[in-house]
């Protein structure tokens, strides 16, 4: 195989500098993509035992490094590991009142985590290439965990009727996040290239809660975990979906090492580059609709052009979709993308 990962790309991307190869990334690929790609069943060895762990991440990483990523994509949710009927989807979630607040098992949670998340992180170490990291770690921020826990649409009446109970739901999530990534970093952060967490704060036209509301109540909890990775010696990559341009420098000034998910709907990626590119790194650039209703052709052509435009305008900038790869992406576009990140690091290397 004539591909040889070097995670070394990915972290000067992570250090807002040019890498000597186009790094490509992605925060997801379903694992329904990889499995046919690769013309072979895994994905429901994720959930079993050690063994058949260790054979689900051998496929993860080698479908990672035939497709010529530098890096794994990875991240255990914590929402996943929550008891009771959560919200993250919608609906009702199982905090509404001070009596759910103080009987929720808080103090048991990071313990609920580490017994699913221990044999993953140990089955996907062993099964990195030579040269290649992770990135991700702990999955799902402060907001939806917020939403998991109360409800999008209950959150706001909470926030009316009992702001000292919303605060306290907030400084509680913040606790637990530190309380579980403050196991993993210094067991597992070495082998990720950079550490990350996915928190959708906005939708097409704004934020989807008052921008007060997130410098009162969410970017305190940000700043902690931030600084965490970063007393470990790490980098941190923020994901985070919508409009968000409110909050952006603000994000920015908490220590932000990379910032990646975009839209053509909300703002063109140049945008991006011109109004961030020269403080953090910057990841993706191609909108999910362009790659699933475009023919691989022009898909092949628009990001050969464009990816050439954005690795020559941003310092930092590792390609990729512009949020991630789910089972609907047609699998000919997608890969129609990588040749095309493959080409044009030809075209350096010539």
């Amino acid at each position: 195989m004539s591909h040889q990962p070097d995670y070394r790309n990915f972290e000067a991307v992570m250090r807002n500098e040019r890498p000597a190869r186009l790094p490509l990334y992605e925060h997801v690929v379903c694992t329904s993509i990889m499995e046919k790609i690769l013309d072979v069943r895994f994905a429901d060895l994720a959930d079993g035992a050690a063994g058949e762990q260790a054979e689900f991440f051998r496929h993860v990483c080698r479908f990672h490094r035939e497709m010529t990523y530098d890096t794994v994509s990875y991240e255990v949710c914590i929402s996943s590991h929550l008891p009771g009927e959560t919200a993250l989807c919608g609906g009702r979630g199982p905090i509404q009142s001070r009596s759910d607040f103080e009987g929720y098992p808080w103090r048991e949670l990071p313990a609920i985590f580490w017994r699913s998340a221990h044999p993953r992180f140990s089955a996907l170490v062993p099964s990195l290439p030579p040269g290649m990291k992770a990135v991700g770690g702990i999955g799902n921020g402060v907001f939806e965990l917020a939403e998991a826990l109360v409800g999008l649409e209950y959150l706001p009446f909470m926030e009316a009727d009992d702001p000292e109970l919303y605060a306290d739901v907030f400084r509680a999530i913040g606790d637990l996040m530190c309380a579980i990534w403050k196991e993993f970093l210094p067991r597992y952060g070495s082998y990720f290239a950079a550490c990350r967490f996915g928190d959708d704060l906005g939708f097409k036209s704004s934020l989807l809660t008052h921008p007060a509301t997130v410098r009162r109540h969410i970017l305190p909890q940000y700043r902690r975990v931030i600084d965490q990775v970063h007393a470990s010696g790490g980098r941190f990559l923020w994901h985070s979906c919508g409009c968000i341009f409110e909050i952006m420098e603000e994000v920015i000034a908490l220590g932000i090492d990379a910032k990646h998910s975009n839209e053509d709907a909300i703002a063109p990626f140049d945008r991006w580059i011109t109004d961030y590119g020269d403080r953090i790194g910057l990841l993706g650039g191609f909108d999910m609709d362009f790659l699933c209703g475009n023919p691989p052709d022009v898909i092949y052509d628009k990001v050969r052009e464009a990816g050439r435009r954005f690795r020559r305008s941003a310092r930092g900038y590792a390609l990729g979709s512009g949020n991630s790869i789910p089972y609907y992406v047609p699998i000919d576009n997608y890969l129609a993308m990588i040749r095309a990140a493959q080409a044009l690091r030809q075209e350096e290397a010539t």
